[in-house]
């Protein structure tokens, strides 16, 4: 078995989920699950981000004249529906069914046709761009694919090949641990760990690596406790130790 990871990035005006999430770069979109046959694409994902943007991102999934898959930028007249599986605070769950129709097609549809049958699916949506991850097996014709892609993508979307590679468990670790956080948030982190923020006592506060960095500070704010809840509960998830800890007042 092979993995092989690419990325389309979106112009504007082309795409209503990548227009959405430029306009706010802390929000992303991943795939909790994928699936594909000839007729038909459906799909449920996960979306993490501001109230707003959030908003903004389902209203994008519901409305939309044409499926934010399908790579014909216009009404096509498939039938997509999608549905709010679960919403709360800071994140969204959606659900996606798209039957196609003669003229439309998408990444999986290409995929099945140029790539065979049991393929796996994991994408990941950040600004403008989307990153696809497929793992097929080594026969599978990878040229021919890309170069349909590309046939099909014309000039609403820059395409670039990340990796092909075989599969083993340590790039399947590394995935995970690259997909934890958003790329925003860990811009942030890393950068708030490298200015001595996490330091006792601060070598700079909120305010002046803001400033650094050249965001507000309400935005870095946002990221820095966006990710440090999720490093907390991946931590706790991870340490069966802490089931034995007695609470303490």
């Amino acid at each position: 078995m092979r993995e092989f990871v690419f990325a389309l990035d979106y112009e504007p005006d082309s795409n209503p989920v990548a227009d959405v999430l430029a306009a706010h770069p802390e929000t992303t979109v991943r795939s909790l699950s994928c699936h594909v046959t000839p007729e038909s694409l459906w799909r449920v994902d996960h979306a993490t981000g501001p109230p707003d943007a959030l908003a903004a991102l389902e209203d994008a999934f519901l409305t939309a004249d044409y499926c934010s898959d399908c790579l014909v930028t216009e009404d096509c007249g498939a039938d997509c529906d999608s549905q709010v599986l679960d919403r709360a605070d800071g994140t969204l769950v959606l659900y996606t069914y798209w039957a196609r129709t003669p003229v439309c097609t998408s990444v999986p549809h290409l995929a099945l046709e140029h790539l065979g049958e049991g393929l796996l699916f994991e994408t990941r949506r950040e600004g403008r761009r989307y990153r696809w991850r497929i793992v097929l097996s080594d026969a599978a014709n990878v040229p021919g694919f890309f170069a349909a892609l590309g046939d099909e993508v014309g000039e609403c979307a820059g395409m670039e090949m990340i990796r092909l590679t075989d599969l083993s468990p340590r790039r399947a670790r590394a995935d995970a641990d690259e997909e934890l956080l958003p790329r925003e948030q860990r811009d942030a982190l890393r950068a708030a760990v490298e200015h001595g923020y996490y330091e006792t006592p601060r070598d700079v506060d909120l305010s002046e690596l803001a400033a650094d960095l050249g965001v507000p500070r309400s935005t870095l704010s946002y990221r820095l406790r966006r990710a440090e809840a999720q490093l907390a509960t991946q931590f706790v998830a991870g340490d069966d130790r802490l089931d034995s800890l007695s609470p303490t007042v």
